[in-house]
């Protein structure tokens, strides 16, 4: 049997790397969504488990590839020989692995789409240049969203519209209910297994065509494809190992999430995931990945903020915030470092 070229060998490690980053992406994003179904007592969280990830599953095979076309194309490595080329995309694919796991395991809820993104961008600039990222400045400029300038309007914008979402749904929720009966509360933990659906299928249609973005661009850096187009094999591995990470549930994070930032009740838990879910459909049908984790805690910060501000655990937010401005940077150096050490081991055969 011959042996396996070093392009194909990266291509496959890139693939393992995209589904290992799939995987922790689903338990790591999925405690968002567990969080409120759990804190709100709407669900054990065996039910939790199970509902939010038959509807992760289903959210990349029937949400088309906006966001996948978006993610694949904001690195330009066509001036790179194939090997470095997947070189760089192992590296950013594994740095942002490696943070994803620092942030589980400090039960910080930290964006997986950050990551992916600055762990990508500082493997390319330390190993190609500036130039082969496709910034999207002067599309800016002209009013026009682009490379990493829609990623970064995107994910930046997206928490701020889910706060506003869920401050404005909450205060008409409230208007709504308030002379309702405390009996209102079944009612309300029932239709959060319609609320709760939509938030998993959401995330699934956002977070799922990330990875299926990141394959299309190794299988045209390993010159099996011309231009970037995800295959139907793709589709069904991203979505299976997101499930499969969403089934084992990032239990640390659901406490942040559930019961650290605000105390849910039923209807909290609610307008939250509506809120939430409507923002990120929207995100998808538009293009622009967002954060899941960011999107939800935004949400649940505006519901809280709407009814008792004081009640809302700020200290929680701001460290929420930190984990937000630290994740580019820090999975940045993350994918830099990791290329280095990729660009050795391959070196003979660059």
């Amino acid at each position: 049997m011959p042996a396996l070229d070093a392009v194909t060998v990266l291509m496959l490690a890139g693939v393992v790397a995209v589904l290992a980053f799939d995987f922790t992406n689903g338990f790591h994003d999925a405690s968002n969504m567990l969080g409120t179904l759990i804190a709100s007592r709407a669900m054990t969280p065996g039910q939790a488990v199970c509902l939010v990830g038959v509807f992760t599953f289903v959210g990349p095979v029937l949400g088309g590839t906006a966001v996948a076309d978006t993610i694949g194309g904001f690195v330009d490595l066509d001036n790179q020989s194939r090997a470095v080329a997947l070189g760089i995309v192992l590296s950013g694919l594994l740095g942002a692995i490696a943070w994803n796991l620092l942030t589980w395991r400090l039960a910080i809820p930290s964006s997986s789409s950050h990551a992916l993104v600055g762990g990508l961008v500082g493997a390319v600039l330390v190993s190609a240049g500036a130039q082969d990222v496709h910034w999207g400045w002067t599309a800016l400029w002209h009013g026009q969203l682009a490379g990493v300038s829609k990623l970064m309007v995107s994910l930046l914008v997206s928490p701020l519209i889910g706060l506003a979402a869920g401050y404005g749904l909450h205060r008409f929720a409230g208007l709504l209910l308030r002379r309702a009966r405390p009996a209102v509360n079944d009612t309300l933990r029932h239709l959060q297994w319609l609320t709760a659906s939509a938030l998993a299928f959401s995330h699934g249609t956002n977070d799922g065509q990330k990875g299926m973005g990141v394959i299309a661009l190794l299988l045209v850096l390993a010159g099996l494809h011309t231009q970037l187009q995800v295959p139907l094999w793709a589709i069904a591995l991203s979505s299976l190992a997101m499930t499969g990470g969403t089934l084992i549930g990032g239990w640390r994070i659901v406490r942040t999430v559930g019961f650290g930032i605000y105390r849910l009740r039923p209807l909290h838990g609610f307008d939250a995931q509506l809120a939430s879910s409507a923002v990120i459909l929207g995100a998808s049908a538009f293009g622009g990945p967002v954060s899941t984790t960011h999107v939800v805690s935004g949400a649940i910060m505006g519901v809280g903020a709407s009814e008792r501000p004081r009640a809302v655990h700020w200290m929680k937010a701001r460290e929420i915030l930190a984990t937000w401005l630290l994740t580019l940077p820090g999975a940045a150096l993350a994918g830099a470092g990791l290329c280095r050490l990729i660009r050795v081991l391959i070196a003979h055969d660059l």
